[in-house]
This record gives structure tokens, C-alpha cells and sequence, in this order.
């Protein structure tokens, strides 16, 4: 009940006790008789009640209408000021949103750097991946010739005391591990990051599946058409052109979309991916010298290996 209720029962009420009164003085009697008579008592009796409760109900919707013309205004005025801003930052040349954005993309760098830091220190030396023939997946450089100058006796080059990845090991890590549970996957990423140019290559494959994950793309969404190993191969020889097209075999539109457009607009996503690939084109042509074709279709089931082929297909490396 508002207020216009309360003064339009208030109306009617002095009204009822005023027609009361009048028929209580009079007897209950008017002047004259028939049809027409009762009707005008009828209409002068129940018409100023029937005018009350109309006009407080037309003040009820002047009210109504008041209050949502007031929010209507409120929302226009909303409407206009996040336009004006906006404009003035599109102006501007950047977005409400960048300072944000660069926040989660520093937060998130220093959470992959911690987790590195982690597998850096492998204390199982003893406990590798199990593998058939024990091969190493990449080929450490050749020692010096005997001929040139003799290094001092001050301590063992970086190299020398390194070993070899495991192919096994090698693929496996390239692929990440699974969850926090997966030892095995964990371990695999330990013995590859003590290699040099491992590292470089998941460390490049990090960054990218990271800022890629901040437009939803994930590697296990996206279902490459597979290529034969023979073709692997072709590319890792440095064929280029129609013969290598099947690598190629993302066909998930809104990912290549996604990408293309990032690609375009965003510098460091450039950057990045540009040296994803140059990583994964170097180590793929040594990883290939010595790969069974099953390595190389185990090689193309890793997260990495599909991350290279969208991108590859965005930068239209296959073509």
C-alpha cells in the first residue's frame, strides 16, 4: 500500500459514511419513484468511489512510468559514458584492458619459470625412461680436432659431462606431462632439459602452448589429420612446397582463425611463435637422422608437434 492507496480509502471511506448519514437523515427515502430514480441514486452513490480508485490508479502508473523513464535515463547515461571511454582509449591506441592483460601475461611467465626451476635439479641420474635400443634422440656436436690448440686444465667444458636424451625420453617430453600424478612424463622433462638445445626447444614449445591457452586453443582439442613418416622426413631434409602439404593437417577453424588474428596483432605472440619454429625445425633435423619412422609418428602425437603444425599452417610454412 503507498500513499495514493492510503488517501483513495481514506476518500472512500468519508464518502460511504457520508451517504450513510444522508439516507440515516432521511429515512431511508428519496423523491420520486421507478427505474430511472433507483439508477441516479445507483451512479450518485458508487460514481465518486469509481472516480477515487480511478485516479488513484492512473497515479500509480504516472509513478510507474516516472520510475522506469529515471532508470531508462540511468542506463543511457551508463550507455554514454562506456562509449566516451572507449572512444577516447580507442583514440588512444590501446584498450581498458591491456594493463590487465599485461599483468596475467607477467604472473603467468613467473609461474612457468618456477615450475622450471623445479625440474632443473634431476637427482634420479640412475632412473631413466625404459627404451628398446637406449639411443640418444639428438647428436652431440663432435669433439675438437686433436690438432688444434689443448685446452687448460681448469675444470671440463659445459658438453662434456652430458648426456645424451633418449629418444623415448625425448618424445615424451616434448609432449608434457599429463597432470601433476604423471612421474614418468615429469622425469622425461628433467633428462631433457639437462640438454642444451632440448631445453631451448621446450622452453620456446612452453611459451607458445602458454599464450596460447589464453585465446582457449589446447593442443588436446585439436585432432591433425596424420602425416606419414616419410614426409617428417622430407621436411627435416629442408623440402619444401607441395611434397610436405601433409603436415599441415589442422583443419580446426576458429584455432587457425584465433591464431592468424593474434599473429597479426600481438608483436611478442609473433616473436614467440616465429622462434618456436625455428627451434623445432633445428632440432627436428637432427632428432630425424637417427628416428625410426615409429619415432617420428610418436614425435607427431605431442602436444609440441601439433602446436608446430598450426602454426606452420598459419604462417604458411606448408604451403
Amino acid at each position: 500500500m503507498t500513499q495514493t492507496e492510503v488517501i483513495a480509502g481514506a476518500l472512500t471511506l468519508i464518502w460511504v459514511i457520508a451517504v450513510g448519514t444522508f439516507f440515516g437523515l432521511t429515512g431511508g427515502s428519496v423523491t420520486g419513484s421507478g427505474a430511472l430514480t433507483a439508477v441516479m441514486t445507483l451512479l450518485a452513490v458508487f460514481l465518486p468511489v469509481a472516480m477515487i480508485w480511478v485516479a488513484a490508479l492512473n497515479a500509480r502508473t504516472v509513478r510507474d512510468l516516472r520510475e522506469e523513464a529515471q532508470r531508462l535515463q540511468a542506463a543511457v547515461d551508463g550507455m554514454r559514458a562506456a562509449y566516451v571511454q572507449h572512444s577516447q582509449a580507442a583514440s588512444l591506441g590501446i584498450r581498458p584492458t591491456v594493463e590487465k592483460k599485461l599483468d596475467e601475461i607477467a604472473a603467468a611467465q613467473r609461474q612457468t619459470d618456477a615450475t622450471l626451476a623445479t625440474f632443473t635439479s634431476r637427482r634420479d641420474h640412475q632412473r631413466v625412461i625404459p627404451s628398446i635400443d637406449r639411443k640418444a634422440a639428438l647428436t652431440i656436436a663432435p669433439a675438437a680436432a686433436a690438432d688444434e690448440q689443448p685446452r687448460l686444465a681448469l675444470g671440463t667444458a659445459p658438453d662434456e659431462g652430458q648426456r645424451p636424451v633418449e629418444t623415448q625420453a625425448f618424445v615424451r617430453a616434448l609432449n608434457f606431462p599429463e597432470s601433476v600424478d604423471d612421474k614418468e612424463g615429469f622425469r622425461a622433462l628433467r633428462a631433457a632439459l639437462e640438454d642444451r638445445e632440448t631445453a631451448r626447444l621446450i622452453r620456446a614449445a612452453q611459451d607458445v602452448l602458454t599464450l596460447l591457452s589464453e585465446d582457449g586453443i589446447y593442443m588436446d582439442d585439436l585432432k591433425p589429420d596424420r602425416a606419414r613418416p616419410e614426409v617428417w622426413r622430407l621436411f627435416a631434409q629442408g623440402q619444401r612446397g607441395h611434397a610436405i602439404s601433409g603436415l599441415g593437417g589442422v583443419r580446426d577453424r576458429s584455432s587457425l582463425a584465433l591464431t592468424a588474428g593474434r599473429m597479426r596483432a600481438d608483436p611478442v605472440f609473433r616473436d614467440a611463435a616465429h622462434h618456436f619454429l625455428r627451434q623445432f625445425d633445428k632440432s627436428l633435423a637432427t632428432f630425424e637422422k637417427a628416428a625410426t619412422d615409429q619415432d617420428l609418428a610418436n614425435l607427431a602425437e605431442t602436444r609440441t608437434a601439433r602446436a608446430f603444425m598450426l602454426f606452420g599452417r598459419v604462417t604458411g610454412t606448408f604451403d
